[in-house]
C-alpha cells in the first residue's frame, strides 16, 4: 500500500497556491485518491478554477476546461470545425479528445447552462471514462471530471438531473477565505495577481497520475471496515431515507413528506471509498466513525432529494437532517 506521504505532499504543493481553503484542498486530495469526480459550487472568483490547475499541475497530466452554455452541443466537446487557409474544411479533436489517454482532468465550468444533451455525454464520461467518436471508442484511464454549478443566476440554466448528480463523489462548497491573513494575501500580495505564474510554481508531478488508479486500488483493499462500522453506517443510510420512521424531527417540517428520495447503494460506497482514503491518509488502516462523519455532508448531501415545498430551504434543512441523524444514529 502507498504512503500517506504521497497524499500529503500533493495537498502541501496545492496549499502552497491556494491559500484559505484547506478543507477544500484537503477534500479535493481525497477525492482525487478515491477516483472519484467532484462538483464544486461557490461564487464567482473565489479560485476553483486556479485550484483545479494547480491540482493537475501536481499529479501530471493534461487539463482541460470547457464552459457550459445554452447553444453548447455534446459534439462540441468532441470536435470542432474551421476553415484553414487553404480554403478547405478542418475537423481537429475538441477538450475531451484533444489529449487522449494523457486527460486527467477535465474541468466543465458552469455546468447547469449546459443543455440535457450535454449532461448526457458527460454523464457517460464521467461513468465509462469513454466516448464514441470517428467510429471508435476512445478510453481515458486517468480522467477526473470536476464541474462548477453557477448558483446564483437562474436565467438559461437547466438543474442537473439526479443521475449525474450521483455520478460525483462529492459536491464541494468553496467561498472567500475568512482567515484574515489569507484574505490579505490574496487582495494586496502581487503573487496571487498572475495565475499563470501562480501555477507554474506549483511543483510538477507531486504524484503520478497514471500511477493514481494503482494506488487508490490498493488503498481500498487494505483500508478495512469492521462489522459494527457497516452496522452504523447503514443504519445512518436507513435514517436519512425515512427520517421519521427514525423519530428524526426539525421544527417546522412534516418528517412524513420531507423526502423524496434518498441516498443511492452507490452513494453509499463512494462514501466508504472516502472513509477509507481520509483514513489511510490520517495513517490508520482501518476506518473509524469520524471519518464517516466528517466526509457525510459533501458526499451525502447531494444525493438527498427533499420534496419540492421543502427545496428552497434545502441547505439549511440538509444540515438539520444531517445533524439530528448523527445525534439520533449510536455510533460505535
Amino acid at each position: 500500500m502507498p504512503s500517506p506521504e504521497v497524499a500529503r505532499r500533493l495537498q502541501h504543493s496545492i496549499s502552497k497556491v491556494v491559500i484559505g481553503q484547506s478543507r477544500a484542498v484537503g477534500l479535493i486530495t481525497t477525492a482525487i485518491f478515491a477516483r472519484g469526480h467532484v462538483l464544486l459550487e461557490g461564487d464567482v472568483g473565489v479560485g476553483k478554477t486556479t485550484l483545479l490547475r494547480a491540482a493537475a499541475r501536481a499529479i501530471g497530466g493534461a487539463f482541460e476546461r470547457i464552459e457550459g452554455t445554452i447553444d453548447l452541443m455534446p459534439s462540441d466537446m468532441i470536435y470542432h470545425t474551421y476553415i484553414a487557409e487553404d480554403g478547405r474544411p478542418r475537423v481537429e479533436p475538441g477538450p475531451v479528445l484533444k489529449h487522449r489517454s494523457d486527460l486527467s482532468i477535465f474541468f466543465f465550468n458552469e455546468i447547469n447552462r449546459a443543455r440535457p444533451q450535454v449532461h448526457s455525454l458527460l454523464l457517460r464520461l464521467m461513468a465509462e471514462r469513454s466516448v464514441t467518436a470517428f467510429n471508435s471508442e476512445h478510453t481515458f484511464p486517468h480522467l477526473l471530471v470536476f464541474a462548477d454549478r453557477n448558483r446564483i443566476e437562474r436565467e438559461e440554466t437547466f438543474e442537473l438531473p439526479a443521475a449525474a448528480r450521483d455520478r460525483f463523489l462529492m459536491e464541494i462548497s468553496i467561498g472567500a477565505p475568512k482567515d484574515d491573513a489569507a484574505r490579505r494575501a490574496l487582495v494586496f500580495d502581487t503573487r496571487f495577481h498572475d495565475v499563470d505564474a501562480l501555477i507554474s510554481s506549483v511543483a510538477e508531478t507531486a504524484v503520478d497520475y497514471k500511477a493514481l488508479s494503482g494506488m487508490a486500488a490498493a488503498i481500498q483493499r487494505e483500508i478495512t471496515v469492521s462489522p459494527a462500522l457497516e452496522s452504523y453506517v447503514l443504519a445512518l443510510w436507513d435514517a436519512v431515507r425515512a427520517p421519521a420512521e427514525h423519530g428524526i424531527a426539525i421544527n417546522g417540517v412534516d418528517m412524513t413528506r420531507f423526502i423524496s428520495g434518498g441516498a443511492s447503494p452507490r452513494g453509499m460506497s463512494y462514501l466508504i471509498r472516502a472513509a477509507r482514503v481520509a483514513a489511510w491518509m490520517d495513517g490508520r488502516d482501518m476506518v473509524v466513525p469520524e471519518d464517516i462523519r466528517d466526509l457525510f455532508p459533501e458526499v451525502m448531501a447531494h444525493r438527498i432529494f427533499l420534496q419540492p415545498v421543502y427545496e428552497l430551504r434545502r441547505d439549511e434543512l440538509i444540515q438539520q437532517l444531517i445533524a439530528e441523524t448523527f445525534r439520533v444514529v449510536p455510533a460505535p
